[in-house]
């Protein structure tokens, strides 16, 4: 670490040896360590992309939820949760457990990019799916004209440009190579303020979804209560309520989980903006990174257990998928099964 420490201390000999550099983020000494952070992004990584294609799959293949903007939401969640888990799993493994050195700084901070990108663009559409239910329960009568399918394309239209922009700056020039500033102890070529205004911006971010949330469980309540003192009164007003207590209830689930799974990144990130990381830290950071796609992994649990519609439409596809798994297609017990699963769903 001596090589490494001196190497910290100037910008210009940081990016001028890249194999260098490289080998001195590569904190991962031991080969239990490495063995168990393949595992836990193996594991991680490919039940993430199986639910997220599962629950884009739901989705779009339902004309009823697909057209809903909440899905639409929902289903740019999972879209970015898909390509982090893609794009996270291969280049952390390649960099920290098959310490690949052959990449160049700019292969690198495109690899970086991708990471940013998705990881941004998740927690924005969490940002956008707070703000859905926020504007359901606070002006429930005019929800279908203040959030039409238009202006949710639109938004996350918006959303997906901005999330690319901030995570294509670095390559596009702000890095300390460039710069010839600080460089990150965390990131190698990720320039020390950059990093510093994308954790201002996860932040705000955080900000804004946990106001929308508390708005959210305020009227939650509020609803609650109302339905206990009106149970005679039973309709579409008190099932609208029910529904948007449910999911509002589904929504500060996941939003629980965001907060636990990146809390000890952002943490870490912050520490490392204003002191010195010893070599042990980095490597809590590298296994804390893990956590980020746990989040991703546990989103859509959360959507099957929660989601009547998605719910509904998986068990939907499980009996599909068990009848001609069982060839009972042209059996008519098998259609009588079938058509009582149905039912009972």
């Amino acid at each position: 670490m001596d090589i490494c420490n001196k190497t910290f201390e100037n910008a210009s000999s940081k990016c001028s040896v890249n194999a260098m550099l490289m080998e001195c983020f590569m904190v991962l000494s031991t080969q239990a360590q490495k063995i168990s952070i393949a595992t836990l992004c193996g594991l991680f990584g490919t039940l993430c992309i199986f639910e997220n294609s599962v629950v884009l799959y739901l989705i779009f293949s339902s004309p009823g939820t697909r057209r809903k903007p909440s899905y639409i939401f929902i289903s740019s969640l999972a879209l970015a949760d898909l390509l982090a888990s893609i794009i996270f799993v291969s280049s952390f493994v390649n960099f920290h457990v098959l310490n690949e050195t052959d990449s160049s700084k700019e292969l690198f901070l495109l690899k970086l990019g991708g990471v940013n990108t998705s990881f941004t663009a998740s927690l924005s559409s969490l940002l956008l799916t707070a703000l859905d239910r926020y504007v359901s329960i606070s002006r429930p009568s005019e929800y279908k004209l203040l959030v039409t399918r238009k202006r949710a394309w639109a938004a996350l239209g918006v959303l997906w440009a901005m999330c690319v922009t901030t995570a294509s700056l670095p390559i596009l020039g702000w890095n300390c190579c460039t710069l010839n500033s600080t460089c990150s102890e965390l990131f190698p070529f990720v320039d020390d303020n950059y990093l510093s205004s994308w954790v201002c911006l996860v932040m705000a971010l955080l900000g804004c979804i946990v106001y929308a949330y508390a708005h959210v469980l305020w009227r939650a309540h509020q609803h609650v209560a109302y339905m206990g003192k009106h149970q005679a009164q039973v309709g579409k007003q008190n099932s609208r309520m029910r529904m948007d207590v449910m999911l509002a209830k589904t929504l500060v689930m996941v939003l629980t989980v965001l907060v636990l799974c990146w809390s000890p990144v952002l943490i870490l990130m912050i520490y490392s903006i204003f002191a010195k990381l010893t070599n042990h830290l980095r490597k809590v950071f590298a296994f804390c990174s893990t956590l980020c796609l746990l989040n991703s992994m546990v989103n859509p649990i959360i959507y099957a257990l929660r989601s009547k519609e998605l719910f509904s439409s998986l068990r939907a596809v499980f009996f599909r998928f068990k009848r001609r798994l069982r060839g009972t297609d042209d059996s008519p017990e098998g259609d009588s099964a079938h058509k009582s699963s149905v039912a009972e769903t």
